[in-house]
C-alpha cells in the first residue's frame, strides 16, 4: 500500500495554502514555485479540491485560492478523498475477489489496516500540521528560498 503523488501533492498544496492564509488568496504559481509541483498538475488537483468544497477560487488581480473554511475544520483524509486517492492496503482494491474471485485469508486484516490509516488521517487537521515546529521551519525556509530566486531573477532581467 502506498499513497501516490496525487494524494501527497494535494496535501502538500493544501498545507502550503493554509500556511500562507494571512497573505490573502494564494496563486497556484506561488505554490508551484515553493513546492516544486507542476502548475498544470496543481490546476487539476485544485479543480477537484474546489469541487469538494475544500477551497474557493478568487478571480482578478491578486486572485488565487483560499481555504473554504478554517484550517481546523479540514482534515488530511478529506483532502486525499477529494482527489480520488485510495488508501487501500488490500491486494484486490477492496473488492474482496483476491483469491480466484473470493476473499483471501488476510483480506479483512488489510481492510482493517486501511480503515485505521483513514481514521488516523481523518484525525489530523491542517491546523494541527501548521502548529508543528518542523512544518513552520520548512515553510520559512521555502519562503526564503523562493524570495532569493525571485530577487536573483529580477537582477538578471
Amino acid at each position: 500500500m502506498r499513497l501516490t503523488t496525487k494524494g501527497r501533492y494535494a496535501v502538500t498544496a493544501m498545507l502550503d495554502l493554509a500556511m500562507h492564509v494571512q497573505h490573502g488568496p494564494t496563486s497556484l504559481a506561488d505554490i508551484s514555485k515553493r513546492q516544486e509541483i507542476s502548475l498544470s498538475y496543481l490546476e487539476q488537483l485544485f479543480s477537484k479540491l474546489r469541487q469538494s468544497e475544500l477551497v474557493n477560487s478568487v478571480r482578478g488581480p491578486g486572485g488565487g485560492y483560499r481555504l473554504s473554511r478554517a484550517a481546523d475544520e479540514i482534515f488530511v483524509a478529506q483532502i486525499i478523498d477529494a482527489v480520488n486517492e485510495s488508501i487501500d492496503a488490500t491486494n484486490c482494491g477492496g473488492s474482496g475477489n483476491c483469491q480466484k474471485g473470493k476473499v483471501c485469508l488476510t483480506h479483512n486484516l488489510w481492510r482493517d489496516l486501511s480503515d485505521q490509516i483513514h481514521q488516523f488521517l481523518n484525525s489530523i487537521s491542517l491546523a494541527a500540521l501548521m502548529e508543528r515546529h518542523d512544518v513552520r521551519a520548512v515553510c520559512t525556509r521555502q519562503d526564503q528560498d523562493t524570495l532569493s530566486v525571485t530577487l536573483m531573477e529580477a537582477d538578471h532581467s
